[in-house]
């Protein structure tokens, strides 16, 4: 459509500059002839372009001049620019160069305010959308620690340890932090922060008080809130136990284990001379995932080795019969 690539060609000429004819017409699959129509067009709808001459001519905006939203607010602008879960997209077939597309055009015609507090939002917040499990949980102080991220000041806090932790369960310790960053895992929010020199992770709702304090703290400059965030995640999985099985599965069910949080399938091939199913070495997490996720499987699976996990899944079943007898 015309509209489209008038708003293409005015937006091409806001983010890159003078590009001449020939330029703007290979980048949206038309002829030369069609550019200097669509020249005329903006010109006649009031956008200030000209052509300049000579062989390093080429077609400009007047300096200074950019598109802008209307109707939309700062804020607005920027949870669309926040929320979009880019990663994501594939899944539903939507091809994530349109979502760059798409945010190019929105931060370019965005005022030069909202593209700092963009910039800046992209350093501070990052939203994980991977499939964790929900909580429940509350938050009431992430004001307070976002007030702190936000203004790049220090954080006094008292965060409570996690009840995983038998040997301080329940125990508070009062630190004073440098908030980096946050982060949202589903609806789970995360502080990073640096304590001591020191790259640290808070989960929000075990912090039981904070204050932001008046002293600001110097920003490491080569930090980046979502490598650092992969990189942790990576090894947090890297340090899980590890239970190593052999089992067999049908191809069906393969590959929906293949997505299991708790299981990561090393080796998949054919079982000889059963079509359908496949001999697997896997790795789940301890002995009762193991279980819970192969019973899960009901007669489509079975536990091969080790001989534990074949008799726990066995008294399990047995037990199912017994109650269902």
């Amino acid at each position: 459509m015309r509209a489209d690539r008038l708003l293409s060609i005015l937006l091409l000429l806001q983010n890159g500059g003078k590009l001449n004819s020939r330029q703007l017409a290979e980048k949206l699959e038309v002829s030369e002839r069609t550019i200097v129509r669509d020249m005329d067009a903006l010109s006649s709808a009031g956008i200030p372009v000209y052509a300049e001459r000579g062989p390093l001519g080429g077609w400009m905006l007047a300096e200074n001049y950019r598109t802008s939203l209307t109707g939309m607010n700062q804020e607005e602008i920027l949870s669309l620019l926040l929320t979009s879960y880019s990663h994501l997209l594939g899944e539903i077939g939507i091809p994530k160069r349109s979502f760059e597309a798409a945010y190019q055009k929105l931060l370019a015609s965005s005022p030069a305010p909202v593209r700092q507090d963009a910039e800046m939002l992209s350093e501070r917040i990052h939203i994980d959308g991977a499939g964790w499990h929900t909580s429940g949980e509350s938050f009431p102080l992430l004001k307070i620690v976002q007030e702190a991220v936000w203004g790049q000041r220090k954080l006094d806090i008292s965060y409570r340890k996690s009840d995983s932790d038998a040997a301080n369960a329940g125990a508070i310790s009062r630190r004073t932090v440098h908030p980096l960053g946050l982060v949202a895992k589903r609806n789970v929010w995360y502080l990073v922060a640096e304590e001591n020199g020191e790259m640290k992770t808070f989960r929000i709702s075990r912090i039981t008080e904070a204050a932001v304090l008046e002293e600001s703290f110097q920003r490491p400059n080569d930090f980046s809130l979502s490598g650092y965030w992969e990189q942790s995640t990576a090894d947090f999985k890297s340090a899980l136990p590890r239970y190593p099985a052999q089992i067999r599965i049908t191809e069906r069910r393969l590959a929906r284990l293949k997505r299991e949080r708790y299981a990561k399938v090393l080796s998949a091939e054919p079982e000889n001379g059963q079509p359908g199913w496949m001999r697997v070495s896997i790795e789940f997490h301890t002995l009762d995932s193991a279980c819970e996720i192969l019973l899960a499987c009901g007669r489509e699976a079975e536990a091969l080795h080790p001989q534990e996990l074949r008799e726990l899944i066995g008294a399990e079943a047995a037990a199912i019969s017994a109650l269902y007898r």
